[in-house]
């Protein structure tokens, strides 16, 4: 049994049934596919030859002329509490850093703030609803890391 982990860039295709399964398993499967999705660079995270983890960064440059936004962060139910999710934003940082991303911001979950502050994003504004779910936006410049 090969249980070797690694990280690599992978389709938006093949994150979409991790997304469906974690996210929205309620929703039909093309309802886990951003308009966005085709410039976005999208991360799995794998066990042996199993996708576990995935997580979607989508570069804009809207808030600094070279910035890029968290979506689509899921890791399997089966897989969650091994540090995964920590990993994979470790990755997904430092190939920001190498692709001169200054600026790293997401619309994080109430609920998820304390994880995102551990990498050294900080709240920016007040709480929002998306549907009855409560959201800070969150960002981190990374230059200073």
């Amino acid at each position: 049994m090969n249980n070797q982990v690694h990280i690599k860039e992978i389709t938006w295709q093949q994150t979409i049934p991790i997304r469906h399964k974690v996210l929205w398993p309620d929703k039909p499967p093309e309802f886990c596919h951003i308009e966005d999705d085709n410039d976005g660079w999208h991360f799995g995270y794998y066990v042996g030859d199993d996708l576990v983890g995935v997580a979607s960064v989508y570069p804009s440059g809207s808030v600094t002329g070279n910035d890029a936004r968290l979506r689509k962060f899921a890791t399997l139910a089966s897989s969650q509490g091994k540090g995964i999710g920590t990993k994979l934003l470790n990755h997904i940082i430092l190939t920001l850093k190498n692709r001169g991303i200054t600026l790293f911001w997401c619309d994080a979950r109430e609920t998820a703030t304390g994880f995102y502050e551990r990498f050294g994003l900080h709240k920016q504004g007040s709480r929002f609803f998306k549907s009855t779910v409560p959201y800070f936006k969150m960002s981190v410049e990374l230059t200073r890391l």
